[in-house]
Order: C-alpha cells, then structure tokens, then sequence
C-alpha cells in the first residue's frame, strides 16, 4: 500500500497512523498534519484499492482485512506501538485491530463512527449506490458532498466542491472496489464486543452528520471500557475539513493526556 511518512524523525517519536473513510485516501487528513507534524511521526496511507494503492478487492471482503492491511503496514515500517485515529470507516479499522491486536495501540480516536450501522447510514448508502450503478460514477461522486458536509459550507465552498469533483472522478477506484468497501462497513458489528477494547479511546462526534446519526458514536462511548466523547454542535460528516481548528484542538488535548 502506498504510504508516506511525515512530522517528527527521532527513532523515540510517538507515532500516530491516521485512516481514512470510504474514500480512503490518506492526503484526507490534510487540514490535520500541520497540527500533528510537531508532535508524532504520522503515517497516512491509500486504503488498499483506492487512491495510489491499487487492487481489485476480494468477494467477501471486510473490516477485519483492512485491520489487518493497516498492521501489516505497521510490521513493514517496524513500527511496534502506535496512536490510531479513523474517520468512519476509518474508525471501524481502528476498533477492530484493537481486538485483534491491543498491544499495538496507544490511544484510539474514532471520528462518525460505529460499532453496528444505523438504518440512516444503510438508507444514505442504498441511494449512492443506486446512483453509482444507474448513473456512474459522475453522479455518485457529485451527490457525495450532500452527504458530507452542512448545506451552508457546501454553497460557501461550491467551486473547491467541483475541483475535488473531478479529482475524485480522474481516480475513481471502480465500481467494483467502491461496492466491496461499503460492503464491509455494512456488515461490520462489534456491539456485542465493545467492553473488550480497553484502548483509552476518544470518540468524536457531529450533531448535524446527515450519514451516521451522533448517538451511534454515544453507544460507541457507552461501550467502550475507557472512552470520552466530544459531541460537536456544527461541522457534519466531514468535521475534520469544515472545523479544522477545533477539531485539531480537541485532539491535541487528548493525545497530551
């Protein structure tokens, strides 16, 4: 998978793996390195079949794969311990390689994220998907933004939007990669398994997130042997990109923890 390494170079630097959404692709923490760059080494990285780490994903594939891609990247880099931060599907990742592998993380931050999709998320992803096979992928990927992101950033934004838009479509990852990773985030439930992840977790939450309802991240929290939630009032799905600031800063006091 393709990778980059950035921020802090001493051997003894904490070291944060950042995981991307659906989308999958690592340059998605942008609006968050500069804040993280002075205080761990980061690694982001191209979800395997998107962005620049190519693949035609298997029949069956699931969250645990991906648990398992991100630690073989670990394993590559030899990077033994690690703070781990998702966004969505991103954070799914995260929560299952802390069952699988506790020792490996540090810290946990989860962001929109769930240990059992809510039927508001399966309704939002049956219309992208019906968009994306009755219509193609121009569609699929003009819709996605209302998805994302409050109405009033999107008018604010509109021609940053159309920009991304066609980069998006220029490296589509196919069809069939998109259907097998929503695939995954559909059938991935660890409710019954929550009280098992001991990893000190930070749960990050929107109130106005049209695709994953705010109190699938309460259960998230309820759930969790040490968890804390941060519910913000504005900034949708994509709070990392529409409220950098404060969403830096409330990681950034985590982490000092």
């Amino acid at each position: 998978m393709h990778y980059e390494i950035l921020g802090r170079t001493e051997p003894d630097a904490p070291t944060i793996l950042l995981s991307a959404g659906l989308g999958g692709a690592g340059r998605f923490w942008e609006p968050q390195l500069a804040a993280l760059e002075t205080t761990h080494r980061v690694v982001i990285y191209d979800h395997l079949g998107t962005g620049k780490s190519p693949a035609e994903l298997p029949s069956g594939y699931a969250i645990d794969d991906m648990a398992q891609e991100a630690l073989a990247l670990l394993d590559r880099l030899n990077i033994e311990r690690v703070d781990f931060m998702g966004h969505a599907l991103g954070g799914l990742v995260g929560l299952q390689m802390a069952l699988l592998a506790p020792a490996r993380l540090g810290r946990l931050i989860v962001i929109n994220a769930w240990s059992r999709v809510d039927v508001q998320s399966e309704r939002c992803f049956r219309v992208r998907l019906a968009l994306l096979q009755d219509s193609g992928a121009e569609a699929y990927l003009h819709a996605q933004p209302l998805f994302l992101y409050p109405a009033d950033w999107l008018s604010a934004n509109h021609e940053r939007l159309l920009a991304e838009e066609a980069h998006a479509l220029a490296h589509f990852p196919g069809a069939h990669n998109v259907l097998a990773r929503i695939g995954a985030l559909s059938a991935f439930d660890i409710d019954a398994r929550l009280g098992e992840i001991a990893t000190p977790t930070l749960v990050i939450a929107s109130r106005d997130d049209l695709l994953v309802p705010y109190p699938r991240s309460e259960r998230l929290a309820e759930g969790l042997s040490d968890a804390r939630l941060a519910v913000f009032d504005y900034g949708g799905h994509g709070l990392t990109v529409t409220v950098p600031d404060s969403f830096n800063a409330s990681v950034a006091r985590f982490l000092a923890t």
